[in-house]
């Protein structure tokens, strides 16, 4: 009778109404027999997006026990080596949705329904919906075990709320949605000032220069130096800050940055939530050059024009400081945390002379990519368009062949010089489409042929790409120095046991590693039929469990282990065991 009357509450209008704001009586914390302790927030800068949830310490363990925060019905289940791992998705009444990834197992039930769907669509790797009467909860029932699946570099549970309506992440911290102990204001560990003019449309920027930071009490900054800073006619500062909480040594993100100018508000950035489509504007939201290799949060005071409005509360002028010659203004950046800590540097800057402000050189025989208009681009064996869209700000085209030593590798062969297509530093939020010639590249290597680059480290990375008409295509979200090579080596497999009795395990794990291009795909077939494998891509593992109920016991079995790599290189393992 319960599971009747919950099938009816769960598939009729309760969850199909109004989104309520979500409150903290609401939602039970997610994970038990653990400290409560955070290793990452809310909105963090990520490569290329922001963090969409928290992290929550499981105190360097697998296997605690995760429950449903509130009330609701299991909606969404998934299974990847990377991203959240194996992930569990419950709707709950309020109109939100809780997440909970990287986990180790799911409830024995709902484990069983994975195995079934697994099967069913014939790959390892899945995601699909519930109907709201197959799972539904009760807040503090166990859904899961806390694990260490997908993209994860320690235990831990990532947890998220989300606006179900349009999967809007929100934030859990600032929101008040989970407790938190934190009594320490965010640290402010330097400051850079940027100087930018204008070559038509085309904003040019200065080298950064950096002001170095003390602190002088706690969430109370100053300048080492004691003079204004000089600034000139254009230009905005960059922060580079983090946070920190009671209890733990891990770095978090900055909820709100502030910056004031005599008084007024210039420039507020608050981080309440945001779309999945755009978390990869963390790119416009931050100095992107320096966050690159940076573990603090490198702001910039000033908005792209690439870059939507709905991460600022308060943007005028785009921010950019015009103090005019010889004046002084009082600056005022305030940094707050997602529990209300605020620290303050506050600083005099003063404008310098006109003829000592940034001038860029002049760049009239460059082409032009404009941010909001389509490029296209053919010449010197490079084809190249990029949507409008996938820049933050416009800016001149450069292509030229690299003039440096050629990258070692001695598993490549590589067929064509290096060129370089502007820089590897400028971020883009869309994909930009690239056809490099590719005609000198023999038959016998076309299948292998693919785009290396150099990573803003200068080291070796692949990229991808088809050979195809003479050209290798590549759709990409990074540009810079190319090279054409080709990767023959095949995957390496390599089994973690030894014994031909398996009858007293409950699994096999292969080590499965590549050279270069990457592990594309490893499947496994058990007596000829599919078998499932738990795939940890930071590991490089790949682990099957056996499944006597499908393939028995007391008898022999073969196991085949295939695996091709990025550049289409296939590597077989087939042996024996008995069970």
């Amino acid at each position: 009778m319960r599971h009747i009357l919950l099938t009816l509450l769960f598939s009729g209008g309760l969850l199909a109404a109004p989104a309520q704001e979500p409150r903290s009586e609401r939602y039970r914390f997610p994970v038990r027999n653990v400290a409560g302790l955070y290793s990452a927030n809310f909105g963090e800068m990520r490569p290329n997006h922001f963090h969409s949830g928290v992290d929550i310490k499981t105190d360097g363990v697998t296997g605690k026990p995760v429950v449903a925060a509130a009330d609701g019905y299991v909606v969404r289940i998934a299974v990847s080596p990377s991203g959240y791992g194996r992930a569990l998705y419950i709707a709950h009444p309020d109109g939100t949705t809780t997440v909970y990834g990287h986990l180790e197992r799911f409830r024995t039930d709902i484990e069983s329904y994975l195995r079934y769907k697994r099967y069913e669509q014939g790959r390892s790797n899945v995601d699909f919906t519930c109907k709201p009467s197959l799972f539904p909860v009760r807040a503090g029932d166990t859904v899961a075990l806390s694990g260490n699946s997908g993209m994860s570099f320690g235990p831990h549970l990532h947890f998220e709320v989300r606006r179900s309506s349009d999967q809007r992440t929100l934030n859990t911290l600032a929101a008040k949605l989970l407790p938190v102990r934190d009594r320490i204001a965010p640290r402010i560990m330097r400051l850079h000032y940027v100087e930018v003019d204008s070559l038509g449309d085309v904003p040019v920027h200065s080298r950064p220069r950096t002001f170095d930071v003390v602190r002088r009490s706690e969430g109370d900054y100053a300048l080492r130096q004691t003079q204004p800073v000089a600034v000139g006619r254009r230009g905005y500062f960059i922060v580079e800050c983090s946070d920190r909480k009671d209890e733990v040594y891990n770095t978090f993100g900055i909820y709100r940055l502030t910056e004031e100018v005599d008084g007024e508000v210039r420039y507020e950035y608050r981080m309440d939530g945001f779309l999945f489509g755009d978390t990869r504007y963390c790119n416009a939201v931050s100095y992107y050059p320096m966050q690159l290799s940076s573990r603090n949060e490198v702001i910039r005071l000033t908005q792209p024009a690439g870059c939507p409005d709905r991460f600022f509360t308060t943007m005028k002028n785009r921010a950019l400081l015009t103090t005019p010659a010889g004046r002084r203004q009082e600056v005022r950046i305030t940094a707050e945390d997602d529990c209300g800590n605020r620290s303050v540097l506050a600083f005099t800057v003063e404008g310098k002379a006109d003829e000592r402000s940034f001038r860029a050189p002049a760049c009239d025989s460059l082409p032009v990519v404009r941010h909001d208009r389509d490029f296209h681009r053919e010449g010197d064996g490079v084809r190249i368009e990029i949507p409008a869209g996938t820049l933050y700000e416009s800016c001149f085209y450069t292509q030229r062949p690299y003039d440096e030593p050629q990258p070692k590798d001695s598993t490549l062969l590589f067929l064509s010089r290096g060129v370089e297509i502007l820089d590897v530093r400028l971020p883009m939020h869309r994909y930009a489409t690239l056809w490099i010639d590719a005609t000198q590249v023999p038959p016998e290597l076309r299948r292998h042929a693919v785009l290396a680059s150099l990573s803003p480290k200068g080291k070796l990375r692949y990229e991808g790409g088809k050979w195809s008409d003479g050209r290798i295509r590549l759709r990409t979200r990074s540009l810079g120095t190319f090279f054409v090579v080709a990767d023959t080596v095949r995957p390496t497999i390599r089994p973690r046991f030894t014994a031909h009795d398996l009858s007293g395990q409950r699994s096999v794990t292969f080590s499965v590693g590549d050279n270069f291009s990457g592990v594309g795909s490893v499947s496994c077939l058990v007596d000829g039929r599919m078998a499932i494998l738990e795939e940890n891509r930071v590991k490089g593992t790949y682990t099957h469990y056996f499944d006597d109920e499908l393939f028995g016991r007391n008898r022999e079995h073969t196991l085949r282990l295939t695996s091709t790599d990025g550049a289409g290189n296939t590597r077989v393992w087939e042996g024996t065991y008995y069970r």
